[in-house]
């Protein structure tokens, strides 16, 4: 067997379209709309307000770049490795590592270079965090391992039968 087969690459493929798509979407909200603004897109729904988020999710561990720059790089490396040795074993597991990859890439990818994160969807009628693409690719990942867990959880209770 071969160390990268074509699960593999297409869970890395998938990542690197989640990175793009995160990494564009912050390039044109910067470009176009720039800090201290905020924009409506979906009346009394969504804005985009550009913000720079030094912490991680929910801002935990906010001003500690340094650490969690060496978390998502250290957590990316950890999940390429994973994905190359052991090979996606469904399709939702497949799907929940290339969220979690992209995402994680993402996000990493902004620390490391911009010593923050881009953050700029913003739900209105909510108190939610703004949040960017890259967090909904890692909480998409979260429900795809979710349902990988119950189907899996299924298929064993009806191999008991």
């Amino acid at each position: 067997m071969t160390l990268i087969n074509r699960k593999n690459i297409n869970v890395i493929t998938y990542s690197f379209y989640i990175v793009l798509l995160d990494q564009v979407s912050k390039f044109l909200i910067l470009n176009t709309l720039g800090f201290e603004r905020s924009q409506n897109i979906i009346p009394n729904l969504l804005n985009f307000t550009l913000v720079k988020n030094r912490g991680a999710a929910f801002s935990l561990l906010s001003n500690s770049t340094s650490l969690l720059t060496i978390i998502s790089i250290l957590a990316s490396l950890l999940l390429i490795t994973v994905i190359i040795r052991f090979p996606p074993r469904s399709y939702w597991n497949l799907n929940g590592l290339a969220y979690l990859l992209g995402g994680t890439l993402g996000n990493g990818i902004d620390r490391l270079f911009k010593g923050y994160v881009l953050d700029f969807l913003d739900l209105v009628p909510i108190n939610f965090p703004i949040f960017n693409v890259a967090d909904i690719a890692i909480n998409i990942a979260i429900i795809c391992f979710i349902i990988d867990i119950i189907k899996t959880k299924d298929k064993s209770k009806l191999n008991e039968w």
